[in-house]
């Protein structure tokens, strides 16, 4: 593996699962992997999970890690071919990648979306480019329409509590928020369960459609409670609009905020969420507390994600 930035990257989906998995129980067996290896993590953004959950993966694989959080601690960045570098920013993206490439093994970066411009987030014109000028094995820590380290610890998560003996369903539905958020993760998490063996459904309101190339194979309705009908797995997320007013708030009607009341027709099912979460907004306390909650679980097997990319990626430059 050259590069970690969608399900796309992957060659056996189930593969690389169990193999996070056996991380899981022996995170110290491939030290010698890492070892006089660096690891660049680069923050165009803020972070928690990604941030500490790839560190320790590098970690635990013997890697130096040295982190760099742009927005306070670097110079600020050109991404235009040509530009006149007479305004506000100090460095090209092609210099400073190519930098980084130098002092490190394997490059991860973060960067979010404005939501303003659709063709230009979806481009994902910083991503491709960081990863054409460093030259190094990359991994992405979430981009402008995707976050495939999050999507691996979900898929690792659920096949950890699937029901024995029949493909279970998982369930993608929007829950409100105070702001527009971007449509990285739940773009993702319907990418990698299209691709995975499991029954998938998304419920949103209207208008608040995903991309289409990220859902093919998906079930998609409007209506929640026929969604969650008989749902092993339901994950939680708000996005704002994609098309055709990009990065919009069309509602926030709270019914659609997850409780134990929409549980009732479902199989016991468990509830995930990728984190951060505005409690009693996007998603419930007796949820978020109680006893169908995963997302510690998922939170935690973010590590194992990690890990698992990182092997792979220092496999390909042993």
């Amino acid at each position: 593996m050259k590069q970690f930035t969608s399900v796309h990257d992957v060659e056996d989906l189930n593969a690389l699962v169990q193999e996070a998995l056996e991380l899981k129980k022996n995170p110290y067996a491939f030290e010698h992997l890492g070892k006089r290896k660096t690891l660049g993590l680069i923050f165009l953004n803020p972070s928690l999970r990604t941030r500490l959950s790839t560190q320790k993966a590098a970690q635990s694989l013997g890697m130096n890690v040295m982190v760099m959080n742009m927005g306070q601690e670097g110079w600020a960045l050109e991404t235009q071919d040509g530009a006149i570098m007479n305004g506000t920013t100090v460095e090209h993206i092609k210099d400073a990648a190519a930098v980084m490439g130098q002092y490190c093994d394997v490059l991860g970066l973060r960067s979010f979306p404005k939501l303003q411009n659709v063709e230009e987030d979806y481009s994902e014109e910083i991503l491709k480019k960081f990863i054409q000028y460093a030259n190094v094995p990359f991994v992405s820590l979430e981009s402008a329409t995707r976050h495939p380290l999050q999507s691996l610890a979900d898929l690792i998560t659920i096949t950890e509590h699937a029901p024995q003996g029949r493909r279970p369903k998982v369930v993608l539905t929007w829950g409100p928020h105070v702001k527009a958020l971007p449509q990285a993760v739940p773009n993702s998490f319907a990418e990698w369960m299209c691709a995975a063996d499991v029954d998938f459904v998304i419920t949103h309101p209207e208008g608040y459609e995903l991309d289409p190339q990220f859902t093919q194979g998906a079930t998609i309705t409007h209506n929640q409670q026929e969604a969650l009908e008989g749902a092993d797995f339901i994950y939680v997320k708000n996005w704002s609009t994609f098309q055709p007013n990009y990065g919009a708030v069309l509602t926030q009607n709270a019914s659609w905020m997850l409780t134990n009341q929409h549980l009732a027709n479902t199989n016991n099912a468990k509830v995930m969420h990728c984190l951060p979460v505005r409690r009693n907004v996007e998603l419930s306390d007796e949820i978020l507390d109680g006893p169908n909650s995963l997302v510690v679980n998922e939170a935690a097997n973010r590590e194992f994600a990690a890990q698992a990319v990182l092997k792979r990626l220092l496999e390909g430059i042993q």
